[in-house]
C-alpha cells in the first residue's frame, strides 16, 4: 500500500481546517483521474430516432379526441339494433357495461396500436378466426376416458359393416358379371370420398362412433371431386414408370443419373459404419445415431456420404443419399487395380495401398473390401499398419483412391509419351 495517497489527504484537511480558521479560502484538493490504457468510447447513439410529441400529434386535447373517434369509435344504432337481435338483454347489458368502463382516451395514450405486416385486421372482433393468429377452436367433445381401441376382427366388422352402407339398395347384383358390378359402384358410389371419410372421421374406439378431436391434419384423396389434378407429383415419362411417386426426381435432378440407374445403385449402397453421438443440452442427453455409407457402380465411380438423425432410419436414408449424390471417378488400371501404390492418412489411421498382378484378388478387411468391390477394383492389397478407427480408415481408404497420379498426365508434363510395353510386347493380348 503506498503511504503518498493518505498523506496527501491529511495535507489538504489540515490546509482546509487552518484556511478556515484564518478565513482565507483554502485551494481545492487536486483530483487524481485514474489511468487507463484504452481509449475513450464515443457517445452511443440511440437505436431510434428520437419522435417528439408535437410530431404525433397527440398533445391537445382536440388531436386526442379526434384520433380517439378514428380508431375507437362507439356502437351506431344500426349496430347496436342488430346486436340486439343476437344477444338478449342481460348479455347486451353486460356488453354496454364494458363499452362505458373502458376510455377511448386511455387507449389512446397508454395503449399502442400495431403497425406491423403481421396484425391482426381487426381489434374487438373475435367472431372472426385467422389460421395464422388464433388457434383452431375445438368444437368436439374429447374421448371417453374409459375405451379401446378395436382388435383386428372389430375393425374387419366395423369395414364389412361400412361397405355394406356404400352399397346402393336400388340396384339388383344378380345375374351381372364383375365389369357390370365394378361400372355400376364406379357410377353410384365415390370410392375416394368414402375411403377418405373412413381413414379421417371414422372412429378406431370400440362403442364409440361420435367423432372426437384429433391432432392429425386431414389428407387429401387423390380423386377427390373438385380436387383432381391440382395437386401433380413430378413424374418424368422417360422413367417408364419406375417413379410415379416422384421419390427419385430430386436426386436425379442433382446427380444426373437416370431412375434406372439409382436403383441399380441401391444394390450396391451399403453402410459401412454406425454410431450413437450423443449431445448435451439444457434439455438432457440428447442421442441422435450417426451412419456413414458408401455408393459406388462397381465400373470406377465411388462415392461416400454420412448423416446424424434421432431416427435410425432417417439418417441411413440421408447417408445412402449423399453417398449417391457424392459419387465421383475412380482412376483405375486396365479396369481392375490401381496405380502403384498410393497412402492416405486420417487422424491416427493410416491406410497403404498397392496394386497387383491379375487373379490376386481383394486381400483387405471387411469395410475395405467392401469399398473395393463397390468401386470396380479386383485385384489390390491394402495395409493399417497403425490405427484402425472404423470411420477414420474408411474415409482414408477413399482418400488414397482419389489421390492417384494418373501416369498418362504424368507424361505429358515431362514431356514423354506413355506406351504400355507389355501390350506392344505381346501384340496386345494382356489380362
Amino acid at each position: 500500500m503506498s503511504v503518498a495517497r493518505p498523506a496527501r489527504c491529511l495535507l489538504s484537511r489540515g490546509l482546509a481546517a487552518t484556511g478556515s480558521k484564518s478565513g482565507i479560502a483554502a485551494p481545492a484538493p487536486r483530483c487524481h483521474a485514474s489511468f487507463h490504457s484504452s481509449a475513450q468510447l464515443a457517445k452511443r447513439k440511440p437505436r431510434f430516432k428520437s419522435i417528439r410529441a408535437q410530431e404525433l400529434g397527440l398533445v391537445t386535447p382536440e388531436k386526442i379526441e379526434e384520433f380517439s373517434k378514428e380508431n375507437f369509435p362507439q356502437y351506431t344504432p344500426e349496430e347496436l339494433e342488430v346486436l340486439r337481435q343476437r344477444y338478449t338483454p342481460e348479455q347486451m347489458a353486460a356488453l354496454e357495461a364494458g363499452e362505458a368502463a373502458i376510455d377511448p382516451k386511455d387507449l389512446t395514450i397508454q395503449g399502442r396500436i400495431r403497425r406491423d405486416p403481421y396484425r391482426p385486421p381487426y381489434l374487438d372482433d373475435f367472431s372472426r378466426i385467422l389460421p395464422i393468429v388464433d388457434k383452431q377452436p375445438k368444437t368436439l367433445p374429447p374421448p371417453p376416458e374409459k375405451v379401446r381401441f378395436m382388435t383386428e376382427e372389430e375393425h374387419a366388422n366395423d369395414l364389412e359393416k361400412l361397405i355394406e352402407e356404400l352399397m346402393p339398395k336400388d340396384v339388383n347384383f344378380e345375374g351381372m358379371t364383375e365389369e357390370q358390378i365394378e361400372k355400376v359402384l364406379n357410377e353410384k358410389v365415390n370410392f375416394d370420398v368414402a375411403e377418405a371419410k373412413y381413414f379421417e372421421e371414422r372412429s378406431t374406439l370400440a362403442n364409440h362412433d361420435a367423432p372426437s378431436n384429433s391432432a392429425l391434419a386431414p389428407g387429401l384423396g387423390k380423386n377427390l371431386r373438385g380436387v383432381t389434378g391440382l395437386y401433380k407429383t413430378p413424374v418424368d415419362p422417360e422413367d417408364n414408370g419406375l417413379d410415379n411417386e416422384g421419390v427419385y426426381q430430386e436426386l436425379k435432378r442433382k446427380s444426373g443419373l437416370s431412375v434406372r440407374d439409382i436403383l441399380l445403385l441401391k444394390r450396391t449402397t451399403k453402410v459401412l459404419v454406425t454410431r450413437f453421438v450423443t449431445n448435451q443440452t439444457r434439455l438432457g442427453k440428447i442421442q441422435r445415431m450417426w451412419v456413414l455409407a458408401i455408393a459406388g457402380n462397381q465400373n470406377g465411380c465411388l462415392g461416400i456420404g454420412e448423416a446424424k438423425s434421432i431416427e435410425p432410419s432417417v439418417a441411413t436414408a440421408k447417408a445412402k443419399y449423399l453417398a449417391t449424390l457424392n459419387m465421383r471417378p475412380i482412376p483405375r488400371y486396365e479396369d481392375r487395380t490401381i496405380f502403384g501404390s498410393v497412402e492416405a492418412k486420417v487422424g491416427a489411421t493410416i491406410v497403404k495401398l498397392d496394386s497387383r498382378p491379375p487373379g490376386f484378388g481383394l486381400r483387405a478387411s471387411a469395410r475395405l473390401f467392401e469399398i473395393f468391390r463397390a468401386a470396380g477394383i479386383r485385384d489390390i492389397a491394402a495395409k493399417m499398419p497403425r490405427g484402425r478407427n472404423p470411420m477414420n480408415s474408411v474415409k482414408a481408404c477413399v482418400q488414397a483412391l482419389m489421390s492417384q497420379r494418373d501416369p498418362n498426365e504424368i507424361a505429358i508434363g515431362r514431356g514423354k509419351k506413355l506406351v504400355d510395353v507389355r501390350k506392344v510386347y505381346y501384340g496386345g493380348n494382356v489380362l
